[in-house]
C-alpha cells in the first residue's frame, strides 16, 4: 500500500505539472497575441504606405498637368464646320489654339477708309473670343472687307466681319461669310440694362448657341438687343466715324428680314490688328 507521504508527493508533482502546463499555455497565447498585433501593425503600415505612395504619385500628376497649362490660361472650344456646311463665302485660315490666355488687355485697331476705330478687349472676360479674333487678325482675315449692314432703327448697330463682302457693289451673299469654325458665346450681358450700351463692340451669331464666328457689330446708340451676343470690348476711339455712317442711312436691303440694309456711306476695313496683351 502507498504511504501517506508518497500520496502527498504525487499530489504535489501533479499540481506543479498543472501549473507549468498553465504557464506554458499562457505564454503561447501571449506570443500568439503579440504575433497577431505585430502582423496587423505591419499591414496598417503597408496600407498607409500604399496610400501615401498613391497620393504622392497623384500629386505629381496634378503638378505635371498644372505645369503643362500656363497660369491664367483658358481651355477653349473651336468647332470646325463640316465640309458640307462650308459655302464659298467661308474663308479657311485654320483654327486657333485651344489654349488661350485669360489675362491682359488688348487693343483692337480697325483701320478703315474713313479713319481708325479702336477698342479695348479684356481677355479675362473673353479669352476664347479674343483668341479667335487675334488668330483671324494675324491671318489678315478682315483685310479689304466691307461693313455690310447698318441698322438705324431700334438696335443702332454697324455690322462688319464678313470676309467675302469685298469689291464694288453688293451681293446677295454679303453677310453670310465667316471662318471655317464656330465658338461658344461668352461674357453675355444678362445683368446689364441696356444689355448693349453705346460704344460696345459685340459678336454677331445666327441666334443659335455656339454659332459665333467672325462677324461683329459696333453699337453707336443704346441698344435693346437680347443679351445673346458676346460682348467683345469697348470702343475707345472712332465712334464718331460710325455715327457719321449712321447719319447717311442705309438702303433698306434687309428691311424685310433682319432689319436695316447696306450702309449708304461705305466702310471698308483696310486692316484689323490686335495688340499683344498688356497687364
Amino acid at each position: 500500500m502507498t504511504s501517506t507521504r508518497e500520496r502527498q508527493r504525487a499530489a504535489a508533482r501533479a499540481r506543479l505539472e498543472k501549473e507549468m502546463a498553465e504557464r506554458a499555455a499562457k505564454a503561447r497565447k501571449r506570443r500568439q497575441t503579440q504575433a497577431i498585433i505585430g502582423a496587423a501593425a505591419a499591414l496598417v503600415l503597408v496600407v498607409a504606405g500604399t496610400v501615401w505612395l498613391a497620393m504622392s504619385l497623384g500629386g505629381d500628376d496634378d503638378k505635371t498637368d498644372t505645369a503643362a497649362q500656363a497660369p491664367g490660361a483658358s481651355e477653349c472650344v473651336y468647332n470646325a464646320l463640316p465640309a458640307d456646311q462650308r459655302s464659298p463665302q467661308i474663308k479657311d485660315v485654320g483654327v486657333p489654339s485651344n489654349e488661350q490666355s485669360g489675362t491682359g488687355v488688348q487693343t483692337m485697331t480697325i483701320t478703315t477708309n474713313l479713319g481708325p476705330i479702336t477698342a479695348k478687349v479684356d481677355r479675362s472676360l473673353v479669352p476664347c473670343t479674343a483668341g479667335s479674333f487675334t488668330h483671324l487678325a494675324e491671318k489678315n482675315f478682315f483685310d479689304n472687307s466691307k461693313c455690310h449692314r447698318l441698322v438705324t432703327e431700334g438696335i443702332k448697330v454697324l455690322q462688319c466681319g464678313d470676309p467675302s463682302a469685298t469689291g464694288k457693289g453688293w451681293r446677295d451673299t454679303d453677310g453670310t461669310g465667316g471662318p471655317s469654325y464656330r465658338l461658344p458665346e461668352e461674357n453675355l450681358p444678362t445683368d446689364k440694362r441696356p444689355p448693349y450700351p453705346e460704344g460696345v463692340i459685340a459678336m454677331a451669331n445666327s441666334g443659335q448657341p455656339g454659332s459665333t464666328g467672325s462677324q461683329f457689330f459696333i453699337v453707336y446708340g443704346d441698344s435693346p438687343l437680347d443679351p445673346a451676343y458676346t460682348v467683345l470690348g469697348t470702343i475707345t476711339g472712332g465712334l464718331d466715324i460710325v455715327k457719321d455712317v449712321a447719319k447717311a442711312g442705309d438702303d433698306g436691303a434687309f428691311a424685310q428680314q433682319a432689319g436695316g440694309g447696306h450702309p449708304k456711306k461705305e466702310v471698308v476695313i483696310n486692316d484689323l490688328t490686335m495688340s499683344a496683351p498688356q497687364g
